[in-house]
C-alpha cells in the first residue's frame, strides 16, 4: 500500500509533463508555421511596392495573413478578415522627406501610391479606419474621399494595381519614380541593362529592400466559419497562434506582416490525450500498485526469513541454528551471512564463557576444599592442625582471584594506559620479588614503553614463573630495541601445542599438577595484555634447548 501511494504521485506527475510538453510542442510548431507563412508573405511584399501589397500572393491562402504599414492601416488582407488582425510588434514610422517645395509629406504620399490600395484599407475590411482622407490625390485623379461610392474605389485600386502592373512590366525596364519630386531609383533586381533601349541606372537603392530577421508571435482570437477560416459570420470563435515580422516594400515603405495559425488541433490533441490519460489513470494505478507489491513482496521474503530464524533461535537459545541464506549476491544475502557470523561469533563467546566459568569453579573448588578440610581437622584436632598448608591454600586462592579478576576487567575492554615504562627496571624489580630457583642470566638494555605498568609487570612476572617452573639449571633473560626473550632449558613447549598453550586453564601433560603447574591462566593472561598494548607474545626453541617466549612491543 505504501509502495502504491509512492507510486501514484510519480505517475500523475509524469502524466502532467507529458500534457505540457504535448501542449509546448504544438504550440512551438504552430508558432513555427505561422513564422514560415509571414516570411513568405514579408518576402513577396519587398518584392511590390506600396499600392500592390493587397495582390501579393500570399493573400490568397487559407491561413489568415495581413499587411499593416506604420499608421496601422490595412494595407493588405486575406479574404474575409475583418479588423486588424494583430497590434502588437507595429513598424514605426518613417521620418516625412520633404517634396518639391520643400513642405513634409506622409510616407504613404512620398511613395507615390494610392492609400486606397484594395478591400483591406476598406472600411470592410479595417472596421472603418477613417486615414484614407489624409491621403492626397492618387494618379487616376481621384480624391480618395472616404464618401465615395464602392464603385470608386474599386476604380482607384484597379487603378493602382494597374499601376502596379505597369510598374512590373514596363516599370521594371528603367528607374522607378517614387512620385514625390526625388531623382528615381533602380529596381536592385535589375542589372546594369535590360531588354529595352534605355539603359538601367547603376545608383544604389538608398534603403535596401530587405526582411527583419527578428519577430514576435502571440495568441489572438478570430471569429471563423464551420470550416475553422477566419469569417465575418462567425459560427465559432477560435485561437490562433499569431507572427509578426517587419519587412520593406520596394519602394522602401516599412510594413508589418501578420499570419496566423490556428490552435485548435493543437487544443484538441491535447484535450484527448488528457482524457485518455485521465480514463486510463486508474487502471495504472492499479497495476502499477500490483506489480509494485508483487514485487516487494518477493524481493522481502529473504528478509522474513532471516527475521523468523532470529526469532526461533532466540525462543529455542540454541545459538548453534543459523539463518538461512539467499543464493543470490546482493544485499539482503550479504545481510544473512553477517547475521551468521554474529551468531557464530556468538556462540563462541558464550562458549568460552561457559568453559571459562567450568574451569574457575573447578579451580575454585579444589583450594578453598583443601582449606576447609584442613580447618574442619583443626577444629576437631587442634594438634593436627597445618598452618602452613592453610597459608599456601589461601594464598594460592587469593592468586586465582586476582588473575580472574584481570581477565575479567580484560574482557570487559579495559585500556592500557598511557604511562611510560622502562622494561629493563621492570624487569630486575620482578626478579627481585622472586626467590631464586634456578641460576637467571639478564642482557638488559634500556627500553622504553607506554601502557600500564602493572600489566606490563603481570606479563613479565608470569613469564618468568613460568621458565623457572620447567627450566632444567638455567633462566636466561635479555631485552634490547623493545623486544623481551624468556628462555629456559627445560623440556620446551611441543610445536602442535604452541597456540593451545596461551588458552585459558590449559596445561600440558607434564604440568598436571596443581602444585607445579598453577591454574593455567598465566600465560594468557601474558598474551592479552601484550596484544591490548600493540605487541605480539610468541613461543619458540631457545638455544638452551627449552622454550622461548618473546615479547614485541612498540616503543615509547
Amino acid at each position: 500500500m505504501g509502495a502504491t501511494v509512492v507510486v501514484a504521485p510519480a505517475l500523475v506527475a509524469t502524466g502532467l509533463a507529458v500534457v505540457l510538453t504535448l501542449r509546448s510542442g504544438l504550440a512551438d510548431t504552430a508558432r513555427l508555421e505561422a513564422e514560415s507563412v509571414a516570411r513568405e508573405a514579408a518576402a513577396q511584399a519587398t518584392d511590390v511596392r506600396d499600392g500592390g501589397l493587397s495582390g501579393i500572393e500570399a493573400l490568397e491562402g487559407d491561413a489568415p495573413v495581413q499587411v499593416v504599414d506604420a499608421r496601422g492601416r490595412v494595407r493588405g488582407t486575406t479574404e474575409g478578415l475583418r479588423g486588424r488582425l494583430a497590434d502588437f510588434y507595429r513598424v514605426g514610422m518613417r521620418p516625412p522627406a520633404p517634396g518639391p517645395t520643400g513642405d513634409a509629406r506622409e510616407p504613404d504620399d512620398a511613395a507615390g501610391g494610392d492609400d486606397r490600395s484594395g478591400p483591406a484599407a476598406t472600411g470592410d475590411a479595417t472596421g472603418g479606419d477613417g486615414d484614407q482622407d489624409d491621403d492626397g490625390e492618387g494618379p487616376g485623379g481621384d480624391s480618395g474621399d472616404s464618401g465615395d461610392s464602392g464603385d470608386d474605389r474599386d476604380d482607384g485600386d484597379d487603378g493602382d494595381e494597374g499601376g502596379d502592373r505597369d510598374d512590373d512590366s514596363g516599370g521594371e525596364q528603367g528607374a522607378h519614380d517614387p512620385g514625390d519630386g526625388t531623382p528615381a531609383r533602380p529596381d536592385p533586381r535589375i542589372g546594369a541593362e535590360d531588354d529595352g533601349d534605355a539603359p538601367v541606372s547603376a545608383a544604389p537603392s538608398p534603403e535596401p529592400v530587405r526582411v527583419d530577421r527578428d519577430s514576435r508571435d502571440g495568441v489572438v482570437t478570430l471569429p471563423v466559419d464551420e470550416d475553422g477560416e477566419p469569417a465575418a459570420q462567425a459560427a465559432a470563435r477560435q485561437d490562433f497562434s499569431v507572427v509578426g515580422v517587419h519587412a520593406v516594400t520596394r519602394d522602401g515603405t516599412p510594413v508589418t506582416v501578420y499570419a496566423g495559425t490556428s490552435l485548435a488541433g493543437q487544443q484538441e490533441a491535447v484535450a484527448s490525450v488528457s482524457r485518455a490519460m485521465l480514463l486510463g489513470l486508474p487502471a495504472v494505478l492499479a497495476v502499477a500498485g500490483g506489480v509494485t507489491w508483487l514485487v516487494t513482496r518477493r524481493a522481502l521474503q529473504p528478509v522474513e526469513g532471516i527475521r523468523q530464524g532470529m526469532a526461533d533461535i532466540t525462543a529455542s537459545r540454541d545459538l548453534s541454528r543459523r539463518v538461512p541464506e539467499p543464493g543470490a549476491r546482493d544485499e539482503v544475502a550479504r545481510l544473512a551471512r553477517t547475521t551468521n557470523e554474529t551468531l557464530a561469533a556468538l556462540e563462541e563467546a558464550v562458549e568460552r564463557q561457559r568453559r571459562f566459568v567450568a574451569d574457575a569453579s573447578h579451580e575454585l573448588r579444589s583450594p578453598i576444599a583443601s582449606l576447609r578440610t584442613q580447618l574442619e581437622v583443626g577444629a576437631a584436632h587442634p594438634e593436627l592442625l597445618d598452618v602452613g598448608g592453610a597459608v599456601e591454600d589461601t594464598v594460592r586462592l587469593q592468586e586465582l582471584a586476582a588473575d580472574l579478576l584481570l581477565l575479567a576487567r580484560l574482557d570487559a575492554g579495559e585500556g592500557p594506559g598511557e604511562a611510560r615504562v622502562e622494561l629493563a627496571e621492570l624487569v630486575r624489580e620482578e626478579l627481585a620479588q622472586r626467590p631464586a630457583r634456578v641460576p637467571v642470566r639478564t642482557e638488559l638494555a634500556a627500553s622504553g614503553v607506554t601502557g600500564s605498568r602493572p600489566q606490563l609487570a603481570r606479563v613479565v612476572g608470569n613469564l618468568l614463573d613460568n621458565a623457572q617452573r620447567h627450566a632444567g639449571s638455567a633462566v636466561r633473560v635479555s631485552l634490547r630495541d623493545g623486544v623481551l626473550e624468556v628462555a629456559d632449558d627445560g623440556a620446551g613447549v611441543p610445536e602442535a601445542e604452541r597456540d593451545r598453550v596461551f588458552e585459558r586453564f590449559v596445561r600440558l601433560d607434564d604440568a598436571r599438577s596443581r602444585d607445579d603447574g598453577g591454574a593455567g591462566l598465566g600465560l594468557a593472561i601474558a598474551r592479552d595484555v601484550v596484544e591490548r598494548h600493540g605487541g605480539t607474545l610468541t613461543v619458540g626453541t631457545s638455544p638452551e634447548g627449552g622454550a622461548l617466549f618473546t615479547v614485541r612491543l612498540p616503543a615509547a
